[in-house]
């Protein structure tokens, strides 16, 4: 049997990326899936290729994001399990961060999975076993290095911040984070890979596994946290760094 069958997830950042491999493997493993993200083009073009529903959403905007998500419990009847994958990136440190930059990360990243979570609570509430997963980093666990200041703030928040809605929010709904580390997507792809298109080297020897890391690696890990599988885990920042760091 499918892993999430009759299950009815909500996944933002669902068009690309973690969310986009996210949603593919949840359709694959039986559950309806609604597709939320800032393109609603894109969104229905992930959603298309998985039977599930696309919705437009802007995170930051907390009348946008309720919209969304009463539509997407009223397509699929009702929401068990969140995935919290919109989200954006910056490597800036210190003192190249304008506090714009600053505060348009932490809206998105951190303010954006508050207000997801907090529209779909009575969903999950009317749901039994519901789960939320969140997406953290590594970095926000245990920085590495310089650089990328506002972008390991706000991954530190989600995780101090899942921790308490994984307390409020029990025992009926479990809450973990998945911390990545390097991702190989479009958001990292001009991070990651040198003007030839290959990994930069010193990017990958930070990792014991000595590779960035695939979505669908990614998506797995996801899988488990709102499987039965984990049902007796919430709380959890599960690293899903190749060993860039041992937590």
């Amino acid at each position: 049997m499918a892993r999430l069958t009759g299950r009815k997830i909500l996944i933002t950042g669902g068009a690309s990326g973690i969310g986009r491999a996210t949603a593919v493997l949840c359709a694959r493993e039986g559950a309806s899936v609604a597709v939320l993200d800032r393109s609603a083009d894109a969104a229905r073009d992930v959603a298309a290729g998985i039977n599930g529903f696309a919705f437009a959403a802007d995170v930051a905007d907390p009348a946008s994001v309720a919209g969304a998500v009463q539509q997407a419990a009223a397509a699929m009847h009702g929401i068990d399990g969140v995935v919290n994958a919109a989200g954006i990136f910056s490597s800036e440190g210190l003192t190249d961060t304008s506090p714009e930059l600053f505060n348009r990360i932490l809206t998105i990243n951190v303010t954006g999975t508050f207000l997801v979570v907090q529209a779909a609570e009575r969903f999950l509430r009317a749901a039994n076993n519901a789960t939320i997963v969140n997406i953290g980093s590594g970095v926000g666990l245990k920085p590495t290095g310089p650089g990328s200041t506002a972008y390991v703030a706000s991954k530190g928040a989600v995780i101090a911040m899942s921790r308490s809605m994984a307390i409020e929010l029990a025992p009926n709904i479990r809450v973990n984070v998945v911390c990545p580390g390097m991702v190989d997507t479009a958001m990292t792809e001009s991070f990651l890979r040198n003007n030839q298109g290959e990994v930069r080297p010193e990017i990958a020897r930070l990792y014991a596994l000595g590779r960035a890391a695939t979505a669908d690696e990614l998506a797995n890990a996801i899988l488990f946290l709102t499987s039965e599988e984990s049902s007796f885990v919430t709380g959890v920042a599960l690293p899903v760094d190749g060993g860039r760091t041992f937590h």
